[in-house]
């Protein structure tokens, strides 16, 4: 399995760049081949897909990008060009918290997806992010979702949960912080 791939960009291709891998001109599928310029180095978290006519590898310049796209092909009928079709029509923050908080208007117009496979992507998936996020948060979690609860968007909310000072201690105390910091 190829899970990384460093080199420098010797051409742009169609929705994908070339990366010049010591001597090795690897085609790398990626959301957004305009933003890459030849000559430019690069390092790209890869995900590897086994097909019937070969192998095709798709990249991603974080790791969160790249488990968000290795989440949705765990949802059936959705393979990686459409997955990667999702990452290039918007952020993925936005898909995820479009999933999480239930978004279908979001998903079917922006993502450009039906509403029966929007619907599939947020049970399928809607769990595994809230869990990724509660990872993420660790003890602030409950203030996470108190932020959620008094009507701030999720990022506006991890924004603020990650803007409190570790010294402060106790929930009741983070919960304030927080909440001084998001006015």
């Amino acid at each position: 399995m190829i899970k990384q791939v460093s080199g420098t960009v010797s051409s742009l291709d169609t929705g994908g760049v070339v990366v010049d891998v010591a001597g090795w001109g690897v085609h790398v599928f990626v959301t957004s081949p305009e933003s890459f310029l030849e000559g430019d180095s690069v390092t790209l978290h890869t995900h590897l897909s086994l097909k019937q006519d070969g192998a095709d590898l798709y990249g991603f310049s974080t790791k969160e990008d790249l488990q968000f796209f290795e989440l949705c092909l765990s949802v059936s009928g959705i393979g990686p060009k459409t997955a990667l079709a999702f990452l290039r029509r918007a952020p993925r923050e936005n898909l995820e918290t479009a999933i999480a908080s239930r978004d279908i208007n979001y998903l079917t117009k922006v993502a450009g997806l039906g509403k029966k496979a929007a619907e599939k992507l947020m049970v399928e998936i809607g769990e595994k992010l809230k869990g990724m996020d509660a990872d993420v948060l660790g003890e602030d979690g409950e203030v996470f979702d108190t932020l959620v609860a008094l009507g701030y968007t999720e990022r506006e909310a991890r924004k603020a949960v990650q803007a409190i000072p570790k010294s402060v201690k106790g929930k009741d105390a983070r919960l304030k912080a927080a909440l001084r910091h998001t006015a």
